[in-house]
């Protein structure tokens, strides 16, 4: 980084405003959007989608494109004004001073170039470094990421890489030319939580070594809370809330960042006592803001006359660390009154056993060369020995990283594949080889699926309401059209859309409006087990939060049985009832929530549990991160499938471990785990959450 006085920001937005210009109208985007980013500072960008965080990282990097344009206010990195540069100086900055890191690695890296050559690039051009400087500076970099055998990696082309992997490269190359400003766009949205937490500690300590300051841009309040000491919340184009980290968490001064903390599972959060609470209302859209306050629509202390009778203004908090809030009655709300439903929830009732799964296998043949076929084929272990059942109204959780089995096991169970081994009894029929296309329609209909993405699940050319009305026909549900039409709109009414939502096209609605849609339709033939596949993940936290607990409604009046499959357990830990761990294709833990989440864990288990990012400064966790990535199913390790990445290995003697497959042991009631370690080392293991009421800055 070139010498700047620290006392001065490196960053400073004053009054943004940014416009896009379309032939109808001007589409304001963000608004009196002011920021400061002081030297070696990691600033935290955080709010729901459209609220204009990405734009403002674009208006850093005056990346605009044709239709935005910078209407208002400015932008300064380190004393120059970026609106007033001419192309040619934006260029040299740009990936030398400033640097972006996207959210989608691929999008970032050429797939025709080797990793060497793209990493060189950078300084090469920027800095006029000679071909072998920028070489070993290239090797230094993708060491400095924890890359293993930097030099295989470099002669790499991205799609040899993992997503992981392709992202520290990304981050490698950000760093290559030493900028004094990271702007970092959601960088671990499609990662692993354990693979998220090992690009967070990589950030934070990279942020240390080079003394960059950062922008972080993110909607997990809890990945911020573990990487940047500063805040600002925004809402609807606007700056609401910004302070230090621990002012805001500990001491938030504006309803929105209180609702927003209100819809996220935190420790302690209870689908019956203390459930998430989804923030009324809708998001604004950028041309039909309220008069007055934007987030006063869907405030619990909106004053009418007061709240919207002028443009609301940042205002000092005082006591606190350049903290201010965009809020006229700051004084006058209890921010320490604890938020509580107006009434509990009665659990739903487990029945009788309707999905019971014993020694399932998948394995998939593949040629040595796919594109030849040529060679011996080899065997993708997919599923090893899946043995558990599940419930009438249970939730049993799915959780493990990318390549672990869970959507295989999924596809399975829906007949999309069939089992290579082993017995699958639902509904008290086995139907391990049976095809979906052979199955009757009572069960299909019986078993449904939630997808992750609700926008590819749904025609783009039918209505809702018509859609809906296909499921039902292909169920045999209703005798006539206009039985199936009071029944769709009972399923509107089921996932709380309105009715006139059955004219609407997918593309009039929102992404949770989507996935509600989805659900309505999984259960018009009366579904009783419904497997959900990340149902939650491509949402916001709010509506995140009213879609976990429209499902569990329907679950409570339906008594339906919910296969949650997903790799967050913050919400995992709120929602279900049982977790099931998986790790390459194996069951490695089984238990009630509270017995996963408490010692003795899996050592898998204890390491997905420590990489959750949880946003609350009165819980400590203990950092355990995983080296390398989950291996090939195709060439597993010998032994323990988790060996190669095992902490607690050497407690085990004689390199078991590496030698036999540890056999499931029941440790308490319905407590399994596939685990070599012996009951001392097991009892003697800590908790990865404990209360911290004093945690160190």
């Amino acid at each position: 980084m070139t010498d700047w006085d620290t006392s001065k920001p490196i960053l400073e937005i004053d009054n943004l405003s940014i416009s896009f210009f379309t032939r109808l109208r001007e589409i304001p985007a963000v608004m009196d959007f002011s920021c400061t980013v002081m030297p070696g500072e990691a600033m935290g960008l955080v709010g729901e989608s459209g609220c204009g965080k990405s734009t403002v990282a674009l208006g850093v990097m005056q990346d605009l494109g044709v239709n935005g344009r910078i209407v208002g206010g400015t932008i300064k990195f380190k004393g120059r004004d970026l609106n007033t540069m001419s192309a040619a100086d934006l260029a040299k900055l740009r990936g030398s001073e400033i640097a972006m890191i996207y959210q989608e690695p691929m999008a970032s890296l050429n797939p025709a170039m080797k990793i060497e050559r793209q990493l060189m690039e950078v300084p090469m051009i920027h800095q006029n470094m000679s071909a072998d400087q920028a070489r070993a500076r290239a090797r230094q970099l993708v060491a400095d990421v924890r890359l293993p055998d930097p030099d295989r990696i470099l002669d790499a082309y991205p799609h040899q890489l993992s997503g992981g992997q392709q992202q520290r490269i990304v981050i490698a190359m950000a760093l290559m030319a030493n900028p004094a400003l990271l702007i970092l766009d959601e960088p671990t949205t499609a990662l692993d939580v354990t693979v998220e937490a090992g690009i967070v500690d990589l950030v934070k300590d990279l942020g240390r070594e080079y003394g960059t300051s950062m922008l972080f841009i993110s909607h997990n309040l809890g990945l911020v809370m573990e990487t940047c000491n500063r805040l600002c919340v925004m809402y609807s184009g606007e700056a609401v809330e910004t302070g230090n980290i621990r002012d805001v968490f500990n001491h938030m001064r504006h309803p929105y960042t209180q609702a927003l903390f209100r819809a996220i599972p935190l420790p302690g959060a209870d689908k019956g006592s203390r459930p998430l609470r989804a923030i009324p209302g809708n998001f604004p859209l950028p041309h039909e803001r309220p008069k007055g306050c934007n987030f006063g629509p869907r405030c619990d202390y909106f004053q009418q006359g007061l709240c919207d009778a002028r443009d609301m203004t940042m205002a000092a908090i005082d006591g606190d660390d350049r903290h201010d809030s965009r809020c006229l009655r700051i004084d006058q709300i209890d921010w320490n009154a604890a938020w509580s439903s107006d009434k509990e929830t009665a659990a739903t009732q487990i029945g009788e056993v309707v999905l019971k799964m014993d020694d399932v296998r998948k394995y998939y043949e593949v040629a040595a060369s796919s594109l030849f076929s040529g060679g011996d084929p080899k065997v993708v272990k997919a599923n090893e020995t899946l043995t558990f059942d599940a419930r009438a109204g249970e939730t049993l959780a799915i959780v493990g990283e990318s390549g672990c089995g869970k959507s295989t096991f999924a596809k399975v169970l829906m007949g999309l594949e069939t089992a290579t081994s082993g017995k699958i009894m639902l509904f008290q029929e086995n139907v391990q080889s049976t095809p979906i296309q052979q199955r009757n329609a009572d069960t299909v209909s019986r078993l449904q699926m939630v997808f992750q993405n609700p926008f590819d699940t749904l025609n783009p050319s039918m209505t809702v309401g018509a859609q809906i009305i296909r499921a039902l026909e292909i169920f045999g549900v209703g005798k006539s059209t206009s039985d199936r039409e009071i029944r769709m709109l009972e399923l509107l009414d089921l996932v709380k859309l309105p009715r006139e939502f059955a004219s609407r096209m997918p593309r009039q609605l929102s992404g949770g409006q989507k996935q509600r849609v989805g659900i309505a339709r999984a259960f018009a033939g009366d579904a009783k087990l419904v497997v959900a596949d990340e149902p939650v993940s491509a949402l916001d936290v709010s509506v995140q939060a009213a879609v976990t607990e429209l499902l569990m409604d329907i679950q409570r009046v339906n008594g339906t049985t919910l296969l949650f499959i997903s790799h967050d357990l913050s919400i995992v830990r709120y929602l279900s009832d049982r977790v099931m761990v998986m790790y390459l294709g194996h069951v490695v833990e089984l238990g009630t929530t509270d017995q996963v989440f408490a010692p003795p864990y899996h050592p898998y288990t204890e390491a997905l549990l420590s990489a959750v990012p949880v946003a609350d400064t009165s819980v400590a966790k203990k950092r355990i991160v995983l080296d390398g990535d989950i291996p090939s199913a195709m060439n597993p390790p010998s032994g323990c499938p988790f060996q190669t990445r095992c902490r607690w290995k050497t407690e085990v003697p004689g390199g078991l471990c590496e030698t036999e497959m540890p056999p499931m042991r029941d440790l308490a009631d319905g407590h399994k785990m596939k685990c070599h370690l012996s009951e001392e080392v097991l009892a003697g293991m800590e908790p990865v959450f404990t209360p911290a009421l004093e945690r160190a800055e």
